[in-house]
């Protein structure tokens, strides 16, 4: 059994790079990366916290 996360990218971010995040979800927590800097610490919130997150950023325009 792996301990590895499965990391995976918006299917918004498109094949050209850019400015991605990269997700790995877990039952306990959720790690949010930079695609560009796999080196740097992910950030850690509660599934709780992810999914009023993305909730919130489903409900917004860039305008907003």
């Amino acid at each position: 059994m792996s301990t590895e996360p499965a990391w995976f990218k918006s299917s918004y971010s498109g094949s050209g790079g850019g400015n991605c995040v990269e997700v790995a979800v877990r039952p306990e927590v959720v790690h949010v990366r930079d695609s560009k800097d796999k080196r740097i610490r992910p950030l850690a919130v509660t599934p709780t916290a992810w999914t009023a997150f993305t909730a919130l950023a489903g409900n917004s325009s860039p305008n907003d």
